[in-house]
C-alpha cells in the first residue's frame, strides 16, 4: 500500500466518522421535536456505511490476481442517511399542542443514551483514523529525510 493510497483511506474514515457525528448531533438536537415539515415528530437517523472501492483503469483489470487482492482496499463511504422507522415514544400530555384526542403527544425515537454512545464511538473511530494518518505523514517525512 503506498503512502498516499493509505492516508487517502485515513481520511474517508475520518469524513464517515464526522457525518456520523452531525447526524449525531442533529438527532440530540431534535430529541424533543414533535413536529417537523412533514407534519409528524422527528425520526432519528442513522448513517449507512460501505466500502469504498478504488477505481481500476483497463491495465489494473489485466493484471494478475495477486494485484487485484490488493487493489481491494479503498476506504470507507457514506451511501445514505435512513430514518429510523421504529415507532414513536408517546407520552400523555393534554396541555401539548400537538396532543391528539386522547391526550398522547408523539415524541421523537431518539434514545439520547444511545446518540451518546454513538457519538462515543464516532469520536473514536475518527481518532484511530487520525492516529494512522499521523503515523502515514511521519513516515513519509522519514522517508524523505532518508534522500538527503
Amino acid at each position: 500500500m503506498s503512502f498516499l493510497k493509505g492516508m487517502d483511506v485515513c481520511a474517508s474514515g475520518m469524513t464517515a466518522q464526522w457525518m456520523r457525528m452531525d447526524i449525531v448531533s442533529e438527532n440530540i438536537t431534535n430529541a424533543n421535536t414533535t413536529r417537523t415539515e412533514n407534519g409528524e415528530a422527528y425520526r432519528r437517523k442513522m448513517v449507512v456505511l460501505e466500502p469504498q472501492q478504488e477505481r481500476k483503469n483497463f491495465s489494473k483489470y489485466l493484471s494478475e490476481e495477486k494485484l487485484r487482492q490488493q487493489d481491494a482496499v479503498g476506504g470507507v463511504k457514506v451511501t445514505e442517511i435512513v430514518e429510523d422507522e421504529r415507532p414513536f415514544r408517546r407520552v400523555y400530555d393534554p396541555t401539548h399542542p400537538d396532543a391528539d384526542q386522547e391526550g398522547y403527544v408523539n415524541m421523537p425515537n431518539v434514545d439520547i443514551l444511545k446518540e451518546t454512545i454513538d457519538a462515543m464511538s464516532a469520536s473514536r473511530a475518527y481518532e484511530a483514523s487520525l492516529t494512522a494518518f499521523n503515523v502515514f505523514k511521519s513516515m513519509a517525512a522519514k522517508a524523505l529525510e532518508i534522500g538527503k
